[in-house]
């Protein structure tokens, strides 16, 4: 399981590069375009191929408690990037729920906690992590400031941390009562420079 996550994250890290190198992002894209954008990166990738993954975007997860009759399936919650590989029978899934990020946007700071820490929180998404797409500003002032208005909503405990990593040097950790720990890795698209 581990090493399915590594290869999902080698994807998607993979993927941000091209971006870099390509300048293929928009600092105006919404994090839909941007997230389209990377899986065009991540399909094309021969290594997905290698290790048999396949992957999506906006992935429907569907709930029992949903009353099935028309438009149900629009009541479903949806996670931004799904990876997928069945090895030996057995099905291994990893999800990455996307978020914009400015510096100076405490609403997109707020949306991150609200629609991507708490949906974690809550187990409304599992078995997965977020990844910001930074588009203006500082990626250490960015998180200071998260971890500004989680202290102001006495949420201290749930800071994130940065950490070490092998496969990506803006990434931080966070500790929640649900969950251990909650991966986030930050996507500095603030290289492009458009």
């Amino acid at each position: 399981r581990t090493g399915f996550e590594n290869r999902c994250l080698k994807l998607l890290v993979a993927a941000y590069k091209n971006a870099i190198q390509y300048m293929t992002i928009s600092l105006d894209w919404d994090e839909n375009d941007i997230t389209a954008q990377l899986h065009e990166y991540i399909d094309s990738n021969q290594l997905r191929l290698d290790w048999s993954i396949i992957s999506n975007v906006e992935h429907h997860l569907p709930k029992d408690s949903v009353t099935k009759m028309k438009g149900f399936a629009a009541k479903y919650p949806r996670i931004d990037l799904r990876f997928v590989t069945i090895k030996s029978s057995l099905e291994y899934q990893y999800f990455f729920e996307a978020k914009n990020l400015k510096e100076k946007s405490s609403a997109l700071k707020r949306r991150y906690i609200h629609t991507g820490i708490d949906n974690f929180n809550s187990k409304k998404y599992s078995n997965g992590c977020l990844v910001a797409y930074l588009l203006n500003g500082n990626v250490e002032l960015t998180i200071g400031g998260i971890n500004s208005l989680l202290v102001k909503d006495n949420r201290e405990k749930e800071m994130l941390s940065k950490e070490n990593c092998k496969y990506h040097d803006n990434y931080y950790e966070s500790t929640h009562s649900n969950i251990r720990c909650l991966k986030h890795y930050i996507f500095d698209f603030t290289l492009i420079q458009n």
